[in-house]
């Protein structure tokens, strides 16, 4: 069993995560980004923007990120990014305990997660997380090639 270290990102997390991200994007199928980020791009997107950003790392190595935006009304709309080139199991179990810490501290009232349909992972992961389903947004993501996929909300109270 791994020992994650989770904290809150820091500026010079974000070559790593980028690199994260990016990967990501280019499997295609499991976000809804379709264009890789560039450093500065993911840091005023992921560190700027959202109240609460964190870092999943193993052996210092950072592994995976999760960031929970203001949605208004209590609401956070979570995004959760792992390592795909070297997994490392449990993290993103490790990183979530913190961010539901995170926004709970804050008054929220519910995590939302907005998923892709054809991200069958990223629909697991957060079952798993103990998110419900909450509603469809129906051929909410256009891709690059034309097709539009539904976006599945799930929604975790806090």
């Amino acid at each position: 069993m791994t020992n994650f270290e989770v904290r809150t990102m820091e500026p010079r997390d974000v070559p790593a995560c980028v690199a994260i991200v990016n990967h990501i994007i280019a499997l295609g199928g499991s976000t809804a980004y379709e264009d890789p980020f560039t450093n500065a791009g993911f840091e005023a997107h992921y560190l700027q923007e959202p109240p609460v950003t964190n870092v999943v790392l193993d052996k210092g190595r950072v592994v995976g990120f999760q960031a929970a935006f203001d949605a208004g009304d209590g609401l956070y709309s979570i995004g959760s990014f792992t390592d795909q080139q070297h997994p490392a199991p449990g993290a993103g179990r490790a990183i979530f305990a913190k961010t539901l810490a995170d926004c709970r501290a804050r008054g929220g009232t519910a995590i939302l997660a907005k998923i892709t349909s054809d991200n069958t992972g990223g629909l697991a992961y957060y079952t798993k997380m103990g998110f419900a389903d909450d509603h469809v947004i129906k051929d909410d993501v256009t891709r690059k090639d034309g097709t539009t996929v539904d976006r599945i909300v799930k929604r975790h109270p806090l």
